[in-house]
């Protein structure tokens, strides 16, 4: 499974100030699909990558475990 789960989600969309409708609209995934992640359910690698993606082409890096969460990505 990926590095990604639902509070790790949750907290990189917080910091884009993005709603579940505006993470789905980015990543190109289902809502629903968004919905189940951050309600703990289980899901695809294919889709936690294309998060992980997303979230760092926006400036954002989702934290390994076991510090699960999302920060910015400092500028060098």
């Amino acid at each position: 499974m990926t590095d990604i789960n639902a509070q790790s989600c949750r907290a990189a969309r917080a910091l884009l100030g993005w709603s579940m409708a505006d993470l789905a609209q980015h990543a190109a995934i289902a809502l629903q699909t968004i919905q189940r992640i951050e309600s703990g359910k289980p899901f695809y690698e294919s889709t936690g990558l294309k998060l992980i993606e997303t979230f760092r082409a926006h400036g954002v890096e989702v934290l390994l475990p076991p510090a699960y969460g999302a920060r910015v990505i400092p500028h060098s």
